[in-house]
């Protein structure tokens, strides 16, 4: 909902097609930002007093915004000011959420074995399922009940996962380890070439993908005239792509392994994303990026997986918030482009990314192919 409807919420208070992908650019920077000190602080505090802690503090933020929102006038410098704060704020203590619940993700997967990628992809069918309800509820909430509407919402379902994730008692790691941040990652990575190539393939393809986040609210609104339950519907019917995707990826690397099933979705997002950047329709849109989204899906199951596999216990957090990080560098990249570029330019802004994407993946599974195969997982 955060990531999906603050965008949507920005350019219903404001009108700005500019302002939009400031927004979603000050959404990502501290999100990016984060993850310098994230993974560090899981690694100290242990994973339930970052998770309840950030969870509570981005509850607090989304209901203050709330106040203001409801006490000041719609296009008013002030209101401007505090959809932007709030896009900053829930960007941030999102992201120190997200490594606590990846760092207990990444134990058990480790506990699992040769079985972690069946546990991975459990952990994306949960996410995915919250995507495909959080852009469209997120959407109608804004469109039927105003912003009051589905930011209290947002503050609700925060408030909820503190309260249930209260119970877990992971404890912090070495502070010896945790001192090193994002040094004692950034060597681990460089230790692991499988890995790093992989990372790095990724963080081309996000590029594309985050064109493409950043650009939707304007192209489906603005240049399309739909409406902003329609923006969130794309991205949910993505997430249900993605699910599928995500049940057949564990199915098909029982089978065939992580190499094979990887390229096979890297092929399936590249030429999604290709072919998105000559839509010009809604439905085309809706179509070509539930595909993508698809590929995606399986390449993130091929990612976590061989994360969980060679990431050495006692640096998990600090190498964890490295690949996040590097995963996450093209977004605010993006907001920051929509925001500069007229709307009769994205389409091209598009086509530019896809082009890149398909070469980014290309050669990192050429290189990978030449690198010792990971263990088959057992059946």
């Amino acid at each position: 909902m955060a990531t999906y409807g603050i965008p949507l919420l920005v350019l219903a208070a404001t009108g700005s097609a500019a302002l939009t992908g400031l927004a979603f650019a000050l959404e990502w920077i501290p999100r990016v930002a984060a993850f310098t000190v994230a993974g560090t602080v899981v690694d100290r505090h242990g994973t339930a007093r970052v998770f309840r802690a950030a969870c509570l503090a981005r509850a607090l933020a989304v209901l203050a915004a709330t106040g203001v929102l409801t006490a000041l006038d719609a296009g008013s410098l002030a209101v401007t000011v505090t959809v932007m704060l709030l896009a900053a704020s829930t960007g941030l203590l999102t992201e120190f959420s997200h490594v606590a619940a990846e760092t207990v993700g990444g134990a058990a997967s480790r506990s699992a074995g040769a079985q972690a990628h069946r546990v991975q992809s459990v952990l994306l069918g949960i996410d995915q399922t919250a995507m495909l309800a959080g852009p469209l509820v997120a959407g109608l909430l804004l469109e039927h009940g105003g912003p009051t509407a589905m930011l209290g919402t947002l503050a609700a379902f925060s408030l909820l996962a503190a309260a249930l994730g209260s119970g877990e008692r992971n404890t912090p790691t070495s502070t010896v380890l945790a001192k090193g941040g994002l040094r004692t990652g950034w060597a681990t990575l460089r230790s692991l070439p499988a890995l790093a190539w992989l990372v790095g393939g990724l963080v081309v393809s996000n590029t594309a993908i985050a064109v493409l986040q950043a650009a939707m609210p304007v192209i489906v609104v603005t240049e399309l005239g739909r409406s902003s339950a329609d923006a969130g519907l794309i991205w949910s019917a993505a997430a249900v792509a993605s699910l599928l995707a995500i049940i057949a990826a564990r199915r098909a690397i029982d089978r065939w392994g992580l190499w094979p099933v990887g390229a096979a979705a890297a092929v399936l997002a590249a030429g999604a994303t290709l072919a998105v950047s000559q839509a010009d329709t809604y439905r085309s849109y809706l179509l070509l990026i539930a595909v993508l989204m698809a590929g995606e899906g399986g390449l993130t199951v091929v990612l976590r997986t061989l994360r969980s596999h060679l990431i050495p216990a006692d640096v998990f957090g600090s190498t964890l918030s490295l690949t996040i990080l590097l995963l996450l560098l093209p977004f605010p990249a993006a907001g920051l482009l929509v925001a500069v570029l007229p709307s009769s330019q994205l389409g091209h802004a598009v086509t530019a990314a896809a082009l890149l994407q398909a070469a980014g993946l290309a050669t990192a599974f050429i290189r990978l192919c030449t690198l010792p195969a990971p263990p088959k997982p057992v059946p």
